[in-house]
């Protein structure tokens, strides 16, 4: 059986780049208007929101099964000159988890063809515990397969927002703040044009 971190290496090696650098927009959205501090930031990719959330004056952990994704994220930390804001660790989160607590624990379409789907409900109990009082817990993923891909790939289950909310198995210490679908236009990797509609949970520990 492949596991993650070999499915992820072999993912980042097909190509020099896979992503845009860019942060995913649904975190600019809810973060551009919290007060920088410390974040962490599971499954960072090539590190594009990490980048972004230091540039903006937080003190980030970025962590990824994938040392060649923690590589090019660090490189691109070290191009928009904010290297010395954010630390690069290598986690399989249903294996290990980054210590300490933080103002803000971004969990970004955290989904995966393998190994990490079948634990992600106890990977973001974990990152429940991960949020410092009042921090915020900010957990966006997909509701479903987008317009253009009329034959997927496989039956996922995309949970909703209530399904994930009945999962952290929350107490009356958090606040819900969004809870929310949206619906977005976006371009496919091969040009496609189309919609996907996505799921946004911002949870403030009180």
């Amino acid at each position: 059986m492949t596991t993650a971190e070999q499915f992820w290496e072999g993912f980042y090696l097909e190509r020099d780049q896979v992503w845009s650098g860019r942060p995913n927009p649904l975190l600019v959205r809810e973060a551009s208007t919290l007060t920088p501090g410390t974040a962490l930031d599971l499954g960072c990719a090539e590190g594009g929101d990490a980048v972004w959330l230091a540039q903006r004056g937080w003190r980030v952990v970025g962590t990824d099964v994938s040392a060649t994704a923690l590589r090019r994220a660090a490189a691109h930390a070290a191009d928009a000159g904010v290297a010395d804001l954010i630390r690069w660790e290598r986690h399989d989160l249903a294996q290990s988890f980054p210590g300490g607590t933080f103002d803000l624990v971004s969990a970004q379409f955290l989904h995966s063809p393998v190994a990490l789907d079948g634990e992600r409900e106890a990977v973001l109990r974990r990152a429940v515990g991960s949020v410092a009082a009042g921090g915020v817990l900010l957990i966006v993923g997909h509701a479903g397969w987008p317009t253009w891909m009329t034959e997927p790939p496989a039956e996922v289950h995309f949970p909703t927002t209530e399904e994930v909310l009945s999962s952290l198995r929350l107490d009356d210490r958090w606040e819900v703040e969004v809870q929310e679908l949206v619906d977005r236009e976006l371009t496919g990797p091969e040009g496609q044009t189309g919609r996907r509609i996505d799921n946004v949970l911002r949870i403030r520990r009180r």
